[in-house]
């Protein structure tokens, strides 16, 4: 089966981590998947929701906002969310599921009585920018809390596991992974597969795009998914990890810099 960039079935395309692409954040990263590129980042501010306060509950909160650029799609220009008044039903599904990837492995009660505010811009969409956000989201949250950890505000990460995310398939009756924007819009099926990088499920999002989908095929994305996910975990530690070793190496010349 021919894919439209000639990938195997059970192939990502290239993916990349660029890390502290945002100055002005605790901790960021540029998340490639192929063409589709998203800007992720976290901040930990102060404060916590009103329900939380008047409900007594412990710890911190963690809340997501995504958005798509008005230059992100190449069927002209996409209209920003604030110009029409409302949030776009489609980008309110995407930040609560953000939202809900990343509590599933952030221990809330280590933030203390702070909010982490988690942002997804989509600087460039060719298919699965949810998946890529989740997936970014983890690193910069990563990131954010080695920062705080160095600094000595936090003790300890409060990210338990990283979490993942990879869209799969079926496209030409054939499960896949990884769907580019033309295998998106002619699949006859769509999958989102959140898992943590112990390969533990977080959340499953599958329809057929007026079609059905059986349980074989169904078995063929979760497969694929799983292949998925235990690469991009790697791919999330070492980014986290040369982040950090670049961060305390930055820290030892500014150090030595201070005594010479």
């Amino acid at each position: 089966m021919d894919r439209p960039d000639s990938r195997t079935i059970d192939e990502l395309r290239p993916v990349s981590f660029l890390p502290n692409i945002a100055a002005n954040s605790t901790g960021s990263v540029l998340v490639s998947f192929g063409r589709t590129r998203v800007i992720c980042s976290a901040i930990i501010q102060p404060g916590v929701p009103r329900w939380m306060k008047e409900q007594g509950v412990e710890g911190g909160w963690l809340t997501a906002e995504y958005s798509m650029l008005p230059y992100s799609t190449g069927g002209g220009r996409k209209q920003r969310d604030v110009m029409k008044g409302k949030l776009d039903g489609r980008s309110s599904e995407i930040q609560r599921l953000i939202g809900r990837s990343l509590r599933a492995v952030v221990d809330l009660k280590l933030l203390g009585s702070n909010t982490l505010w988690v942002d997804c811009d989509v600087l460039e969409a060719d298919g699965g920018t949810r998946t890529a956000s989740i997936t970014g989201s983890s690193v910069a949250c990563a990131i954010a809390f080695d920062k705080l950890i160095a600094k000595g505000t936090l003790k300890s990460s409060p990210l338990k596991q990283h979490v993942s995310a990879v869209s799969c398939g079926v496209y030409k009756n054939t499960a896949i992974l990884d769907l580019c924007y033309i295998e998106d819009r002619d699949a006859s099926v769509d999958f989102n597969i959140v898992m943590t990088e112990s390969m533990d499920f977080v959340e499953l999002q599958g329809s057929g795009e007026e079609a059905s989908f059986t349980s074989e095929e169904m078995e063929s994305m979760l497969s694929l998914g799983k292949k998925g996910i235990a690469e991009i975990a790697e791919l999330q530690k070492e980014t986290v990890s040369s982040a950090k070793e670049e961060m305390e190496k930055d820290a030892a010349k500014k150090l030595a810099d201070h005594f010479n």
